[in-house]
């Protein structure tokens, strides 16, 4: 228990089909209010975490992206079914983005849909996972195949929770709220920036302060466009790349923030290829991402693979693979490539 908890503070409130959805700033101590009736998902990790009520009904998952499958969902479901939760009841997703999006996705199919609070203890979960009401589960070896929408109620956030991931878990968050500064917000790609010592060594105010805001940008986009029909698939900045370097090398190999940052400079690259992005803004990309630390090169898996996994991706569109390419910090175009481009961008240096 802490004498300087953080009183809980409203940070956005969204419209997501229909429902309303929170985002609150609480300190550890306040996570587990009102939530003792709930059946809580977490992890092995976060489940070693103070958070749950003592005595609460729980599903404590495998640690990492294995969780995110089928079994998962069933162990779920039978525990809801076994403590008897009806459609008064709720489920409270206790973890990082594998958690999150495994929990809201029994949610949403559990007597055709009960409430959800989500608890992001990642950073990649706070500022993307938790946010917007998507959920999935890998199948058939691809990255979240089957899912559905189905907004949090409530999402709560506590950086504090950060300070206990490792370096690379950490990084890992960190390459979607750069992600989130190239959509959409000019200051925060100047914090990253100017600011990276601080953001490395997880100090506020300016963790909070990146938290913050790319939590806002993905609110302003998925408000507009919750199914994802125009608008929101800017958010798969790096992502086409990204899952199919998962799917090739094998989910866990690397995270996904590293994925979405190799992606995001590979859509950096192809952009400059098929002359969407100016050599400056290219370079500006890499330059941060170099920053961070993040393995960017090419050649880090069989280009032929990647390129066949990018076919399933569920993202193409009559057949074509469509990629979200930046253009400038606030501007990107969601177009196909021809597979040639694409296959040269996997195997030459750039």
């Amino acid at each position: 228990m802490k004498d300087d908890a953080i009183e809980r503070t409203e940070w956005v409130r969204l419209t997501l089909g229909g429902s309303t959805s929170t985002v609150t700033h609480s300190g550890v101590d306040e996570l587990a209010d009102g939530l003792s009736d709930a059946l809580w998902v977490m992890d092995a990790n976060t489940d070693a975490i103070a958070g749950a009520p003592e005595g609460v009904p729980k599903v404590v998952l495998p640690v990492g992206e294995a969780a995110k499958s089928w079994p998962a969902v069933d162990r779920i479901l039978r525990a809801a079914v076994e403590r008897e939760i009806d459609r008064h009841g709720r489920f409270v997703g206790f973890g990082g983005g594998v958690v999150c999006d495994v929990a809201a996705f029994a949610a949403s199919v559990y007597l055709r849909g009960v409430a959800v609070t989500l608890i992001p203890t990642s950073l990649l979960a706070m500022v993307d996972a938790a946010i917007g009401g998507k959920t999935g589960v890998n199948f058939a070896g691809f990255k979240n195949m089957v899912g559905t929408f189905h907004a949090a109620d409530e999402v709560r956030i506590c950086e504090e929770t950060t300070h206990s991931l490792s370096e690379r878990e950490f990084r890992s968050g960190l390459a979607e709220a750069i992600k989130a500064a190239l959509l959409d917000d000019a200051e925060l790609l100047e914090i990253f920036e100017s600011h990276a010592e601080a953001i490395l060594a997880r100090k506020n105010p300016v963790l909070s302060e990146v938290i913050r805001r790319s939590i806002l940008v993905k609110a302003r986009v998925v408000e507009s466009d919750y199914r994802e029909g125009g608008r929101r698939a800017i958010l798969n900045l790096g992502h086409t790349f990204a899952h199919a370097l998962e799917s090739v090398a094998g989910f866990g190999e690397w995270t996904h923030g590293e994925a979405v940052a190799w992606g995001i400079a590979r859509a950096a690259r192809l952009g400059e290829a098929t002359g969407h992005t100016p050599a400056q803004h290219a370079e500006r990309i890499i330059s941060l991402l170099t920053r961070y630390g993040y393995r960017i090169e090419p050649g880090v898996a069989d280009p032929h693979a990647l390129l066949e996994a990018m076919r399933h991706d569920k993202k193409r569109a009559g057949g074509a693979i469509r990629f979200v390419i930046p253009c400038g910090v606030g501007e990107t175009v969601v177009e196909p490539v021809d597979e040639v481009t694409v296959l040269q961008g996997l195997v030459h240096p750039g």
